[in-house]
């Protein structure tokens, strides 16, 4: 778990599920929670399986760590777009890494 701070306070960021297969990519639910359990939101991340390492696979931090480093500079942005597929669709928002910016990006 990783402490993060935010504007809107400090968040405790952890994977809320291992990694599971999906066609030729992974998935892993994430949780943002204040650290004083007012909020929680949670959404599923697909990676591309060719871009993360077997040492990310086998270490959930460096995962979270990568995640935080994707997260950060948008986080309100990507909070309240998953707040709002939880709250207006039912379902967890998926930000998808393939062929897309984000911390698995190819260079």
């Amino acid at each position: 778990m990783r402490r993060i701070n935010t504007a809107r306070g400090v968040y405790n960021l952890r994977l809320g599920s291992g990694l599971e297969p999906v066609g030729e990519a992974v998935g892993v639910t994430i949780v943002l929670e204040r650290a004083d359990g007012i909020e929680r939101v949670s959404m599923r991340c697909i990676i591309p399986v060719k871009q993360i390492s077997q040492e990310d696979r086998a270490d959930p931090e460096k995962i979270e760590a990568r995640l935080e480093e994707w997260l950060m500079p948008a986080f309100e942005q990507i909070r309240e777009t998953a707040l709002k597929s939880i709250r207006s669709e039912r379902r967890l928002w998926e930000a998808r890494f393939i062929d897309a910016p984000g911390p698995w990006r190819t260079t």
